[in-house]
């Protein structure tokens, strides 16, 4: 039964032949680390609910309407770039949030 649906963008001038990596073997972090000496250090990122549309119930198995998580965040390498951008949709009912706050 899936339970996120996630999409991610970087710039493909950047990640040349990205798209053909085996991703099913390794993590796309593991992969920009190893194949283009990217390591990733921290995300910004943007926490709301958001019913499900016609096309993400589809893919996720759920009626239309039913509530989601949806994730969008900013991945920065350790040198302070954003590398990634990416939108996640996850499942309520299956997903928990832990948040830690510091002063």
């Amino acid at each position: 039964e899936p339970f996120a649906l996630e999409t991610v963008y970087l710039p493909a001038t950047e990640f040349a032949g990205l798209a053909s990596a085996s991703l099913g073997k390794n993590s796309l972090f593991a992969t920009l680390q190893h194949d283009y000496g990217i390591e990733l250090a921290y995300a910004d990122e943007e926490v709301d609910a958001t019913p499900a549309d016609a096309h993400n119930a589809e893919l996720l198995a759920l009626p239309r309407g039913a509530p989601l998580l949806r994730i969008r965040q900013v991945i920065y390498s350790t040198s302070g770039k954003a590398i990634i951008y990416g939108v996640g949709f996850y499942r309520s009912e299956r997903h928990t949030l832990f948040i830690r706050r510091f002063r």
